[in-house]
C-alpha cells in the first residue's frame, strides 16, 4: 500500500467530506494496487488512523495461506480499503443512475463506505480459522462471530476516540455488516433496504466483499480469473428496493460464484494449507490455558491486542507451559507436517444427511493390527465447497431484468438457460491426516474401512501411494 498523500477531492465524482470546506487539507488518498487511487473521506480517517483498524495490518487475509502461495501476505487492511472504495463506487453509480428515484444522498455514500471500511474490523488472528476451527475446540457451541465482534469494535472506538459520528449513521453501519449474519435484524420493506446489500448480502450474496477478495486473492497467489465485476456494476438497476441486473448478465453473475467455489477447492481449502491449520490450531488450543487466549475474544479493548503475532508469542515464549505448542510451531518451520493420507467426496446421495466425519469414526474402522491408532494420532478435515448458498442454486435468488425501460423484476429458472451450467451447486470432501509420518499407513487402510462401512465402496479417487506410507519423519 502507498503512503497517504494530501489531495483536494472536492472535484473527485461522489466525494462527499461530510466535513466543513476548511477540513479539505485532511484529505488523503492512498495507491492500492488493485483499485489504483483510494480517496479516505475525513470521517472514515478518523477510525483508520486508530491501533484498532492498523491491527488489521497484522492479520493476513487469507490465514497461513503463504506457507502455501509464497505471495498470499496481504493484510486484512488492504482488503477493508478495497472494499470501502468499492462501495461507494457501487453507491455513486445508483446515484448517478438513479438517485433523484431513489433518493440517495451523501449522507447514504458516508455511510456504506463506513460499513465497507469497517466490516471485517473484528476478525481473529488467521481470519477465519479462529472463529471455524480453533474456537469450537475450546469453547463448546461457540456463538462468536467476527461481524458481531465488529460491531463491538465499531462501538470500542467510538467511545474510546471520541468520534464524532451520527447516531443513527452509526447504526446503520451496524446493520449492514450483520446484514448476511443470522444476526441481522433487517426487515425486507426497510427504507432503502438495497443499500444494506452492498458490503454483505444476505439476500443473494453478490456484495462489494467478495468483488474484491476474489481479484485480490486471484493475483496475490498468481492465479487467473475470468470474472469481471465491473460488468454487474455498471448494468445494475434497483426495481422494487432491491439491486438487480440484466438477464444478459446471467452467466457473468454465475462466474462470480464458480469463480468463489474455485479459490475455495484451488486456494483456500488447499490439502497443504488444511495440513498447517490444523497444526496452528492444535497448537494454539495446546497454548490457550496458559496465554488465556479466549479471554479476550469478548472485551474490545483487549481483543484488538490479539493478531496473528500471537505464533510469533508462543514461538519465543521460555515458558514451559508452551512446550508442547512450541513443538507444533517448530514443525510447521521445518516443514514436518501432519501427512495427507487421503480424502474423498461424500456421494452426493448422501450430502443431505452427512454427519461430520470424526478422528474416532476412524479409530473405530481401524482393524486389529500390531499398531494400534490414538484418537490423538489423527486429524480429520470436513471440507465444504458451494457456490454461497449451501445446496441451492445461488441465482434463484437474484432478480434480473428485461432492459432499462422494464419496471419488473424476475428471476430465470435454471431449465431457461444453458445446460451446460452445473446442477449440483455444493461438495463436501472428507481428508484424513496422520500426525506422524509413520502413522500414514495405518491411518490409510483405517480410513478406507470407515468408507467401505459408511458407503460400501471405497469413494477415494485411488489407494494412498505406497511411498507416502513407507515416509518416516
Amino acid at each position: 500500500m502507498g503512503a497517504y498523500c494530501n489531495e483536494d477531492l472536492t472535484s473527485l465524482p461522489g466525494y462527499s467530506s461530510g466535513a466543513p470546506a476548511n477540513e479539505l487539507r485532511f484529505s488523503k488518498h492512498v495507491y492500492d494496487n488493485v483499485h489504483g487511487n483510494i480517496y479516505l473521506d475525513p470521517l472514515c480517517l478518523k477510525f483508520i488512523d486508530t491501533e484498532q483498524f492498523q491491527r488489521l495490518r497484522e492479520l493476513k487475509q487469507l490465514g497461513v495461506t503463504n506457507m502455501v502461495y509464497p505471495g498470499a501476505v496481504h493484510s486484512r487492511f488492504e482488503h477493508s480499503l478495497g472494499v470501502y472504495w468499492l462501495a461507494g463506487e457501487n453507491v455513486q453509480k445508483l446515484k448517478n443512475f438513479q438517485g433523484m428515484e431513489l433518493g440517495i444522498d451523501n449522507y447514504d455514500l458516508q455511510t456504506v463506505r463506513l460499513a465497507g471500511l469497517l466490516h471485517d474490523i473484528g476478525h481473529g488472528p488467521f481470519s477465519h480459522m479462529f472463529e471455524r476451527e480453533f474456537l469450537p475446540k475450546v469453547i463448546s457451541d461457540s456463538q462468536w462471530s467476527h461481524e458481531l465482534m465488529s460491531v463491538n469494535m465499531i462501538d470500542h472506538m467510538v467511545d474510546t476516540h471520541h468520534i464524532d459520528v451520527d447516531a443513527q449513521m452509526l447504526k446503520r453501519v451496524k446493520d449492514m455488516i450483520l446484514a448476511s449474519t443470522e444476526f441481522s435484524q433487517l426487515k425486507s420493506n426497510a427504507e432503502k433496504r438495497f443499500l444494506y446489500d452492498i458490503v454483505a448480502n444476505g439476500r443473494n450474496g453478490i456484495d462489494v466483499d467478495k468483488f474484491d477478495y476474489i481479484v485480490r486473492d486471484s493475483r496475490a497467489c498468481g492465479l487467473g480469473f475470468n470474472f469481471q465485476f465491473q460488468r454487474l456494476t455498471e448494468t445494475m438497476k434497483v426495481i422494487d428496493n432491491e439491486i438487480c441486473y440484466p438477464a444478459k448478465e446471467y452467466r457473468n453473475v454465475h462466474k462470480l460464484f464458480a469463480t468463489r467455489a474455485d479459490l475455495y477447492r484451488t486456494v483456500y481449502m488447499h490439502p497443504k494449507v488444511k495440513a498447517i491449520e490444523l497444526m496452528i490450531v492444535d497448537a494454539m488450543v495446546k497454548a490457550n490455558s496458559f496465554l488465556e487466549i479466549t479471554s479476550l475474544i469478548n472485551d474490545p479493548s483487549e481483543y484488538w491486542k490479539l493478531d496473528d503475532t500471537i505464533l510469533k508469542t508462543i514461538e519465543i515464549a521460555p515458558d514451559p507451559e508452551l512446550a508442547e505448542a512450541k513443538e507444533l510451531i517448530l514443525r510447521v518451520r521445518r516443514r514436518q507436517l501432519y501427512q495427507f493420507c487421503n480424502e474423498y467426496a461424500v456421494p452426493k446421495d448422501k450430502i443431505d444427511h452427512f454427519k461430520a466425519v470424526t478422528a474416532q469414526d476412524i479409530i473405530c474402522s481401524q482393524k486389529h493390527t500390531s499398531l494400534t491408532l490414538k484418537e490423538e494420532d489423527i486429524a480429520v478435515s470436513n471440507v465444504k465447497i458451494d457456490l454461497a448458498r449451501g445446496r441451492e442454486n445461488p441465482l434463484e435468488c437474484i432478480n434480473f431484468f428485461k432492459d432499462y425501460d422494464s419496471t419488473e423484476k424476475f428471476v430465470i429458472p435454471e431449465d431457461r438457460v444453458s445446460h451446460l451450467l452445473p446442477t449440483t451447486y455444493q461438495d463436501k470432501i472428507v481428508r484424513v491426516y496422520a500426525k506422524k509420518p509413520e502413522l500414514v499407513e495405518a491411518v490409510s487402510e483405517a480410513f478406507e474401512n470407515f468408507q467401505m462401512r459408511t458407503y460400501g465402496i471405497k469413494a477415494q479417487v485411488h489407494a494412498t501411494p505406497e511411498k507416502k506410507k513407507r515416509r518416516m519423519m
